[in-house]
């Protein structure tokens, strides 16, 4: 029950937004790079730091693919993930924090991320309950909804 009532809140925040399983997908009004650029701003603006932007649409037109527009922000913000780590070191296989923007087969721009409840499930030692883990849920939920444009 308390699953679902954290689902419910993250998507009520999220505005359009979708639970796949583990995923949480938020409806953006913009392109990917637009997108992109406000979840950038968005992290920044929050105190976190951004690690990595990883562009795959670019990579695969390296190698002479083709994929739609697709880019990984790569961030995190200490006070929230050290606290995890500390409960179980495995939860560094899960951190920094990542969220995908991509473009749909009907060129819908999506921004997705795995619900970070789900995310730790199958570590022991960190309790679902655990006050860092509905912190990252708020934030992603705020983040991603104020890149969508929301």
């Amino acid at each position: 029950m308390k699953r679902f009532l954290t689902l419910a809140a993250v998507t009520a925040l999220a505005g359009p937004a979708f639970a796949d399983d583990d995923l949480m997908k938020v409806q953006s009004s913009s392109d990917v790079a637009s997108t992109m650029d406000a979840l950038e701003a968005a992290v920044e603006g929050a105190g976190a730091t951004v690690f990595a932007r990883v562009d795959h649409a670019g990579g695969a037109e390296r190698v002479g693919m083709q994929l739609a527009p697709s880019e990984v922000l790569i961030f995190g913000n200490p006070k929230l993930g050290t606290p995890a780590m500390q409960a179980d070191p495995l939860a560094g296989l899960f951190l920094p924090m990542k969220v995908l923007v991509y473009e749909d087969a009907d060129g819908q721009v999506w921004l997705a991320y795995e619900d970070p409840e789900e995310m730790f499930d199958e570590l022991d030692r960190i309790d679902d309950d655990a006050e860092y883990i509905q912190q990252m849920t708020g934030a992603l939920g705020k983040l991603t909804e104020k890149a969508a444009g929301g």
